[in-house]
């Protein structure tokens, strides 16, 4: 099957990049994070909080780059939400690509994201990253709440939604890797947010820029 399929330059080396160090940053908060609310010793826990407080400033240094890089770029539109074909979508994960059928929305360069993919990565960028990273901050910086006239909030409350979301980054992140398994190939959906060239059905239209060589 692979030897029928089409390249295409599907992700820039920003979008790898991006991918690849978010990973990277999230694992290190998940796993100083539950170190920290005492699930294990790995750091000690005075060196978790600090590794875990300055990885989540990169974090959202880096997010506010991508956040740039969508909006001058015009990628912003990959996230715009539709639910045209959404169901038929949730259909082929949930029984039809286990029966060998085709993928309902393939892949292409003005469509990154079938609408199933657009609604959940528009609902972490959008709402729950923002959300824990505001959490974060706040967690951070609760001997300040006094001066900023923030003291009516709960830090039960805070460390709570805080704990609850990163649960649920955990959750999508196990989603995320299984999900990635479901190319015509168990590694082809890797190997293109490494290499940036995405295998596509041959009756996919591609513009001649984007065959390989």
């Amino acid at each position: 099957m692979s030897e029928n399929m089409k390249h295409i330059y599907l992700y820039t080396r920003y979008e790898r990049f991006w991918h690849w160090l978010q990973m990277a940053l999230i694992m290190i908060l998940l796993v100083t994070g539950f170190e920290i609310h005492g699930l294990y010793t790995l750091f000690g826990f005075e060196r978790a909080v600090d590794i875990h407080n300055y990885v989540g400033l990169g974090w959202l240094t880096a997010f506010a780059f991508f956040i740039f890089w969508i909006f001058t770029t015009g990628e912003w539109k990959q996230y715009i939400p539709t639910t045209k074909k959404l169901f038929s979508v949730i259909r082929y994960y949930g029984y039809g690509i286990f029966l060998g059928e085709p993928h309902p929305v393939p892949k292409r360069k003005e469509a990154k994201h079938n609408p199933l993919q657009r609604l959940t990565y528009l609902g972490l960028a959008a709402a729950l990253l923002p959300l824990q990273m505001t959490t974060g901050i706040l967690y951070w910086t609760y001997n300040y709440w006094e001066a900023w006239g923030l003291d009516f909030l709960s830090l039960a409350i805070v460390a709570l939604i805080h704990m609850a979301l990163a649960f649920s980054i955990l959750i999508f992140l196990i989603i995320h890797v299984y999900m990635t398994t479901t190319g015509h190939t168990i590694f082809a959906h890797v190997k293109a947010m490494i290499t940036g060239w995405e295998e596509v059905e041959p009756t996919v239209a591609i513009e001649e820029w984007e065959k390989a060589a």
